[in-house]
């Protein structure tokens, strides 16, 4: 008798498998593994192939697939590639989840949030792409809506939508997590709301210049090359800074170059100075991978503290 026309007892398939007996009989009984006969006295017996799909079965429900798929492939019904795509796709949806989850349990955590918390922190973290565009469109239309305010800024913040992927990191859902809290606060929307009335009333006396990004440029070279010399905002060492970014502003905006201007200018910088704006765009470059952001909070508290010095002195 060749090896091909061999015949295994249940206990046989066990040892050469390393199924328990128990398992292989409720694979027997439900006809995954037919036998291939019986023996005198009434014992089930199997062929080589029996093997085979055991070693099969067992693949395939290590890998999660359910037992009525199982048939389906052992039937030829489906094709292993097409149970293999199916699983996989499944098995990616379960990461996801598995993700997502340990994401939210990281950032209650680190939090101590509460049970209440913790709930809105999972259905935020489980927004769909389009829930999370129509949060930040609330959030601009809550702030920057019924006033003209600088439009260039206001396309830029409705444009600039968190997209969280489906493969995200912990990091970015617990970005997304503090983004979209952080467009909830409605301390941090006053605050918004009060740089959109601004605007809105600096473009009533004729504003219309833009969002200045090369101005913003210079002052974070001018000013970073200061503290780097180790010039104090208030010392007079910082006098030539101070002109002459004053000089570069009045010629950005028309005004002459006088007390006056300071006084504009060190309004313009404080209604803008709240760190959480800053913090707004590094959350949404996490979120989106997007290069981090240069920090601007400590150049422009620079700034404040030089002008507010320099306001007193022209008070004097």
């Amino acid at each position: 008798m060749s090896p091909d026309d061999t015949l295994y007892t249940i206990g046989d398939l066990a040892r050469r498998t390393g199924l328990p007996v128990k398992t292989i009989r409720f694979y027997a009984d439900a006809g995954v593994v037919p036998e291939t006969g019986r023996t005198p006295a009434g014992y089930r017996v199997y062929d080589v192939g029996a093997v085979a799909r055991l070693d099969l079965v067992r693949t395939l429900r290590d890998l999660g697939v359910d037992l009525p798929t199982v048939r389906r492939v052992l039937a030829r019904e489906a094709t292993l590639a097409e149970v293999a795509a199916a699983h996989a796709e499944a098995l990616d949806v379960q990461i996801r989840t598995l993700r997502l989850r340990r994401a939210v349990l990281g950032a209650v955590a680190a939090r101590g949030a509460s049970h209440q918390e913790m709930d809105l922190m999972h259905k935020i973290a489980r927004m769909s792409d389009t829930e999370r565009k129509r949060m930040i469109e609330e959030f601009v239309d809550s702030t920057f809506g019924g006033v003209d305010a600088n439009p260039e800024l206001v396309e830029l913040v409705r444009a600039a939508t968190p997209d969280l992927p489906d493969d995200a990191t912990p990091e970015q859902v617990e970005a997304w997590i503090e983004l979209a809290e952080l467009t909830q606060d409605p301390d941090f929307r006053a605050s918004v709301r009060r740089m959109a009335e601004y605007q809105a009333a600096e473009r009533a006396e004729g504003d219309t210049t833009g969002l200045h990004h090369e101005l913003t440029v210079l002052v974070r070279e001018r000013i970073g090359r200061a503290v780097a010399d180790g010039i104090e905002p208030e010392s007079p060492a910082a006098d030539p800074v101070i002109a002459g970014l004053a000089a570069q502003y009045a010629a950005t905006f028309g005004k002459p170059d006088d007390p006056a201007l300071r006084e504009w200018l060190w309004r313009r910088l404080e209604v803008a100075a709240d760190p959480r704006v800053e913090r707004y765009w590094r959350l949404l470059a996490a979120v989106n991978r997007w290069p981090e952001p240069e920090a601007l909070g400590p150049v422009f508290d620079w700034f404040l503290r030089a002008l507010r010095v320099r306001m007193g002195r022209s008070g004097e």
